[in-house]
């Protein structure tokens, strides 16, 4: 299964805003409901993400018909990585250290964010480095 390399773009930019505001208000429920989409992304499949069914149905008609797409499962491992992070910054908020759900929360932000802005998907390296040592 292949996705459209322009959603998970999206996604990316969309999760970058959220982890900001998370990080500015360090409002739990923000979080909560970023990890909530992460967990989505992870289970479901990028594409039938919140993120992923906003471009679909509103973003990408407007852009056109893909050119270019990437592998489903990259992606997908990725949303679980931001899931991981999430619930350790839900942790830290929620429970304590507060600098543990700071931290979580920038990680998954700089991840985001190189996403965002470059293309480059950190989680999704993660997993093909994996894939290649498991493969040898």
């Amino acid at each position: 299964m292949r996705v459209d390399i322009r959603g998970t773009r999206f996604a990316a930019s969309v999760t970058t805003a959220v982890l900001a505001a998370v990080l500015v208000t360090g409002s739990f429920r923000l979080l909560a409901a970023q990890a909530l989409v992460f967990a989505a992304g992870a289970l479901l499949g990028v594409g039938r993400s919140p993120y992923g069914l906003v471009f679909r149905t509103l973003v990408g008609p407007r852009l056109g018909p893909p050119v270019e797409f990437e592998a489903a499962g990259p992606p997908r491992f990725a949303q679980g990585v931001g899931l991981v992070f999430a619930l350790a910054g839900l942790v830290g908020y929620g429970a304590g250290p507060l600098w543990l759900g700071t931290a979580a929360v920038a990680c998954a932000l700089a991840a985001a964010f190189l996403n965002a802005a470059f293309g480059y998907c950190l989680g999704c390296e993660v997993y093909l480095a994996l894939r290649r040592a498991t493969a040898s």
